[in-house]
C-alpha cells in the first residue's frame, strides 16, 4: 500500500496522459497544491487512476480493500483508537494546523509522524476510497479473514478522517460511504500494488 494519499503531482501526470478532465477544485487556492492530495476525485476516476498507473508501470495496482486499509492503519497494534494511539484528536499539538481555526482543505501529504508500518495520514486528511461496496452489517457475517467486501450495493465504502470531518470519522474502526460517482473535496485515495 502507499505510505501517501496520491498527490496533485500523481494525479496530474494522469491528467495529461489520458486527457482526462481536472476533477472539481482543481485548481481552487485550497486545493491546488502539487503535494496536497488530490480530492474531489470520485471512485470511478480513482478506478480509472490506478487502471492507467497499472499500464503506465507494467505493475497491477487497485484501490485497497476496508480490512487491508485498517490493518494497515493500525500498524500492527490493535485496540487502539486512532494510529497515534486513544488521544482524542484535539490533544494532538497540529490539531489547529489540521483541523482548527481557518482550515480549508488538507495538508501536503506527509507532514505528521508515520505510523509503525511507515504510513502517513491514514485518518487525518482526507477521506480514502476503498474498493469495497459499503454494507453496514457486512462484517457481522464476513469471512474472518480478508474480506473483500460484498458483491454489490449501491455505495462504496472509505475510511479515514479528514480535513473538514475529524472526531467521528478518525477512529480506525470509522467506516463510511458515498455513491461511487460524488466528488467531494475531503475526499481522496492511496494506491495498493498487487505483489503475487
Amino acid at each position: 500500500m502507499a505510505i501517501y494519499q496520491v498527490r496533485n503531482r500523481d494525479f496530474a501526470a494522469f491528467l495529461e496522459a489520458c486527457g482526462h478532465p481536472a476533477p472539481p477544485n482543481w485548481h481552487h487556492p485550497d486545493f491546488h497544491d502539487p503535494d496536497q492530495p488530490v480530492v474531489s476525485v470520485s471512485w470511478i476516476e480513482a478506478q480509472k487512476y490506478y487502471q492507467w498507473l497499472s499500464g503506465a508501470t507494467g505493475r497491477r495496482y487497485r484501490l485497497p480493500t476496508e480490512a487491508e486499509w485498517e490493518r494497515a492503519a493500525r500498524g500492527g497494534i490493535e485496540g487502539r483508537l486512532y494510529p497515534w494511539g486513544d488521544e482524542p484528536p484535539q490533544s494532538r499539538a497540529e490539531y489547529l494546523g489540521r483541523w482548527g481555526g481557518e482550515v480549508r482543505g488538507p495538508l501536503p501529504v506527509g507532514r505528521g509522524e508515520a505510523n509503525p508500518y511507515g504510513f502517513y495520514d491514514l485518518c487525518e486528511n482526507v477521506h480514502e476510497w476503498c474498493a469495497d461496496w459499503y454494507q453496514a452489517d457486512y462484517y457481522a457475517h464476513s469471512p474472518e479473514r480478508n474480506p473483500g467486501g460484498p458483491g454489490a450495493g449501491d455505495r462504496r465504502a472509505s475510511r479515514g478522517g479528514s480535513w473538514r470531518h475529524h472526531v467521528k470519522v478518525s477512529r480506525l474502526a470509522a467506516r463510511s460511504s458515498i455513491p461511487p460517482a460524488f466528488q467531494y473535496a475531503d475526499y481522496g485515495f492511496r494506491v495498493v500494488r498487487e505483489i503475487r
